[in-house]
């Protein structure tokens, strides 16, 4: 039981929206990169974030790294290169597990692999994370043809932030259902302050947690 949560950028509410799903899930989560974390800054993982806001039981990178970038980049200037084979589903746990990506579905892991390639390998439905705002028509239905170009299994997507107005974000939610032939099972709008009694009160839809009872 297991779910793959994607962006159509980064920056477009992952983490959040993990952080949601494991609230309301009682789910364990694990970003399998981290990009961007220099200890010297104390700046906090995704993990960290996570953690406050929902409680959830961290499963520790398979590797953490210091510049803010791609991933196969981070790691390059670090000395690295990463490989599917580095990537194992954490073994200690039969609770469901929330798996956060870094950046979109084509940010590379290496000389000639992407995310999607890490999405295949780890074998979990997949839910889109995208903005509300204009443009996000475009990047999510783009999003979309590339996971099923991979026959990746996408169970649907997720809205995270404030509409240009409520008529514009409807319509833009409207759009990506006929569009991209997915549903939109949640959105998330901006939260000050963001607690986890704030993401407590948004209630997902039944389907967004659907992926609880995958079978794989």
């Amino acid at each position: 039981m297991r779910v793959f949560v994607t962006g159509t950028d980064t920056g477009v509410g992952k983490t959040v929206a993990s952080a949601w799903l494991c609230l309301h899930t009682g789910a364990d989560y694990w970003k399998p990169v981290q990009t961007g974390h220099s200890p010297t800054t104390g700046a906090d993982r995704d993990a960290d974030e996570v953690a406050r806001l929902s409680g959830a039981r961290i499963h520790p990178e398979r590797y953490l790294l210091r510049l803010p970038r791609s991933p196969h980049e981070a790691a390059a200037l670090e000395g690295l290169r990463l490989g599917l084979d580095d990537f194992v589903l954490p073994q200690t746990t039969k609770r469901p597990l929330v798996i956060e990506g870094a950046g979109g579905v084509l940010v590379p892991i290496n000389e000639d692999e992407t995310m999607l390639d890490l999405m295949a390998r780890l074998a979990a439905p997949v839910l889109v994370v995208a903005r509300t705002g204009l443009g996000t028509i475009n990047h999510t239905c783009l999003t979309l043809q590339a996971l099923r170009a991979h026959a990746l299994p996408v169970l649907g997507v997720i809205l995270c932030g404030e509409p240009d107005c409520e008529e514009s974000g409807q319509a833009n939610a409207e759009a990506i259902e006929r569009f991209g032939h997915v549903r939109v099972l949640g959105r998330i709008p901006p939260l000050t302050p963001l607690t986890r009694e704030a993401l407590l009160g948004i209630a997902p839809a039944s389907e967004a947690l659907d992926w609880v009872r995958w079978k794989t």
